[in-house]
């Protein structure tokens, strides 16, 4: 078995799943914005909405979330703008100044430590990867997982653990030499 290079996208039924099991979270940063618990939740219902009905793939739960924040955060913007009379949020001086503040986080070093992450595990031997592909692509238990590959349970924590290890070491070595490859 190979790794893949380029994970699997979510199905529309992760995605959904995992929305939902985030719901409170994606519509407390509508709510920071709108200050209105049913603007809040009307928001993450069309983030929702958005994330299954748009163009849009995700490779994996964080890039999702990281999405829905932003989604979500953007109608929020959108809607005291529209309804600046009747809105207690932010002024519009305010909210320009948060957007910006948002797109810079947006560019910072959450995109380097994924591309580290990634030369990181192309960099394991091939066990190792296959290893990480039945837990975090497959979804595959830990027990699962020692049955599959013919080994303990307390083996394959331990190769977890090591691996986690390995790899942060690994992704925070090439942060601070810049990710030179």
């Amino acid at each position: 078995m190979r790794f893949p290079l380029q994970p699997m996208a979510l199905s529309e039924q992760e995605i959904l799943k995992f929305l939902m099991q985030s719901r409170e979270r994606v519509a407390a940063e509508a709510w920071v914005v709108v200050r209105d618990a049913h603007v809040a939740e009307d928001i993450f219902q069309n983030t929702v909405l958005k994330a299954v009905t748009k163009e849009v793939s995700f490779e994996a739960d964080a890039a999702l979330l990281s999405w829905a924040f932003i989604t979500a955060r953007r109608e929020a913007v959108d809607w005291v703008r529209k309804h600046r009379r009747e809105s207690v949020g932010f002024p519009p001086e305010v909210l320009e100044l948060l957007e910006a503040d948002w797109q810079r986080e947006q560019a910072g070093p959450a995109g380097a430590r994924i591309d580290a992450l990634r030369d990181c595990v192309e960099g394991l031997p091939e066990k190792s990867r296959d290893l990480l592909r039945l837990r975090y692509f497959e979804g595959f238990s830990c027990g699962e997982i020692a049955g599959r590959i013919d080994a303990r349970l307390d083996a394959v924590y331990k190769r977890l653990s090591r691996l986690h290890e390995a790899l942060r070491e690994c992704v925070e070595g090439k942060l601070e030499r810049g990710m030179t490859a």
